[in-house]
């Protein structure tokens, strides 16, 4: 019976070592660069063992039975060299695959061994394409890379950029921007992205306002209330101006220059040949009328607050203008946070006692507290009282008379003969 169980005992761990050896080989197989290779070393092991076996099967069927050591020293000395011989050539075959199976657990925690990456298009082709003048190949090319990566926007922003810039076919980069921004899974950020370049090429290549309103226009529709569609308002707010410039640009006029003033050097003052400035009042109502048309302009309203805390000494005014863009709940911290510190500026300069400043800079620490915004907040804090106290000791200094033209007259010791 226990001549049984060791029959049973000996054929598991076979099987077993079988098995083992068969997973090593075919996880060699399915990691190698070259399986052929893999494949003729495993055969090439199996004739080596199964040679050396047979060898040794037969020195020991011709032992002898004597005592005497010497009697089968030769075929003692054969069997252990057959052995040792075989050892070393399998060592030789199978130490790469074997140190490698068992160093890879340890690299590929740095380098990620043997994992595949994750697959991307290639657009490099088509850009050299591109770059050799070659754009409908171009296009081409990445047809084909978006074949296999839908919406991919690196490439609909490529394609769209080479049938605009190089094809001149600008109904057809809009139609490709369209066809990414009616993507249900679009990121925001891309969509603005793109509509934004339909409507710099609008105004680029045809001067078109309106066009370019229309593309702006789709941001606020599609993403009303966020920072993107803030973003849109500013810009067309200034597209009348923006096509003005391209069209004075292309349709510019010799201009005729009047002849200058002769011997300026020669005049008592110069002051009349400056050009006069617009008054602040007409800059004022300029930028009162650009906000009946564009409330969220905010570079013209931050500029109508300064003409009334400068020119009209009316403080009040200035807070309004610039608490209606603080109170906007979507502009980035880092605007907010400029327009609370020009306010504190404004009230330190305009009268306000140091607890209303204090209260507008904390403001900045209270909506921000983990940004940087906060910190630099905390800093002037910190030195407001200075602020005030330099104002307070800045006393006015009245420039006193001096003689003028002095620069035309002869030396006083010329005048007297030296």
């Amino acid at each position: 019976m226990s001549r049984f169980f060791e029959i049973i005992a000996h054929t598991a761990l076979s099987a077993m070592g079988i098995a083992f050896v068969g997973w090593l080989l075919w996880h060699a197989l399915k990691k190698s660069d070259d399986p052929a290779r893999i494949l003729f070393k495993a055969i090439l092991s199996v004739l080596l063992v199964a040679g050396d076996v047979f060898l040794i099967r037969g020195l020991m069927g011709s032992l002898h039975d004597s005592t005497a050591p010497e009697a089968n020293a030769g075929q003692a000395f054969v069997m252990a060299g057959s052995i040792a011989a075989c050892g070393i050539i399998l060592s030789i075959i199978w130490t790469p695959q074997l140190s490698n199976f068992l160093i890879s657990p340890l690299t590929n925690m740095f380098d990620g061994g043997d994992i595949p990456p994750d697959p991307k298009p290639y657009y490099s082709i088509a850009i050299a394409k591109r770059k050799r003048n070659l754009p409908v190949e171009a296009v081409t090319l990445i047809r084909e890379q978006l074949a296999k990566f839908p919406n991919d926007y690196e490439g609909v922003s490529l394609l769209a950029s080479i049938q605009a810039e190089d094809l001149k076919d600008l109904d057809a980069a809009e139609a490709t921007f369209n066809q990414f921004c009616e993507w249900d899974k679009a990121p925001p950020q891309q969509v603005a992205a793109a509509l934004t370049q339909l409507a710099d090429w609008h105004l680029k290549f045809f001067q078109d306002a309106y066009s370019a309103r229309i593309a702006m226009q789709r941001i606020v529709q599609k993403y009303p209330d966020t920072g993107l569609a803030l973003v849109a308002k500013q810009r067309i707010a200034h597209l009348e101006g923006t096509e003005k410039n391209l069209l004075d640009a292309q349709t510019r006029q010799p201009t005729a220059v009047p002849e200058g003033v002769k011997s300026v050097g020669l005049l008592q003052s110069s002051a009349h040949l400056v050009p006069a400035d617009a008054s602040p009042e007409q800059v004022a109502a300029a930028y009162v009328k650009q906000l009946q048309e564009h409330p969220d302009d905010t570079e013209a309203r931050e500029r109508l607050a300064l003409i009334y805390a400068a020119h009209y000494k009316r403080l009040d005014m200035a807070t309004t203008e610039l608490e209606q863009m603080i109170n906007e709940p979507n502009h980035p911290p880092k605007r907010v946070a400029h327009w609370l510190n020009l306010l504190a500026d404004l009230q330190v300069r305009g009268g306000a006692d140091y607890d209303t400043a204090r209260a507008t800079l904390e403001k900045i620490v209270q909506m921000f507290p983990d940004y940087a915004v906060a910190e630099l907040a905390r800093s002037r804090l910190a030195h407001l009282r200075l602020e005030f106290k330099a104002l307070e000791q800045t006393p006015n200094k009245t420039m006193g008379e001096y003689e003028q033209n002095v620069g035309l007259k002869g030396s006083r010791y010329y005048g007297k003969g030296y």
